[in-house]
């Protein structure tokens, strides 16, 4: 049984269907977040979802074990492949005007809550926060997307992204000020 990243590799550049079904098994909902907390669309995610895994699957010989993690890599072909679509759609935005953005409501676990009322609360804080979190700018949402969201560490946001660890810092913080800033003002009114 192939236990280890480098392992998994080798077995899908071989070939091995399971070896390639074991990691998309074992990435995918880290891979599906992340589109999704770029995106705010539960369509639009899982297309990104796809489209990351048959890039991760074209790129496996590039990566490279002694460079670190598989999920940091896999996460690092994702974020690349969600800008490069982000460029596209405001490229795509700016020819056809003003685009609506539709925010898809997640399902909820209702008995993570003691009354139906709570549970719509949570949904409502949840998509506010989200609506906020996708107006920071891209810089900046990034690094808290990473950090607060995927829960990456400093320094693997900082490899990530290849920038030093005080910028790092640096946007997150930003980053949330923003957020709670835009928070603030959407309660207002």
């Amino acid at each position: 049984m192939r236990t280890t990243d480098a392992e998994l590799v080798k077995g899908c550049l071989a070939g091995d269907h399971v070896a390639w079904e074991t990691i998309v098994r074992q990435f995918h909902p880290r891979i599906y977040n992340l589109a999704y907390r770029f995106t705010g669309r539960f369509d639009e995610a899982e297309d990104l979802t796809q489209e990351i895994f048959m890039k991760v699957y074209r790129s496996l010989t590039s990566y490279r074990p002694e460079s670190g993690a598989l999920v940091i890599w896999m996460v690092r072909v994702g974020r690349n492949h969600i800008i490069d679509h982000y460029r596209k759609f405001k490229i795509e935005r700016s020819q056809t005007g003003s685009i609506e953005v539709e925010y898809e409501k997640a399902e909820e676990n209702p008995a993570r809550y003691a009354s139906p009322a709570q549970a719509l609360e949570q949904r409502e804080l949840s998509e506010r926060v989200h609506r906020a979190l996708l107006r920071v700018s891209e810089d900046l949402r990034e690094a808290v997307i990473l950090r607060d969201l995927e829960e990456l560490t400093y320094e693997e946001i900082a490899e990530m992204l290849k920038l030093p660890m005080g910028t790092v810092k640096s946007r997150i913080n930003r980053g949330r000020a923003e957020l709670a800033r835009l928070l603030k003002r959407e309660s207002r009114g």
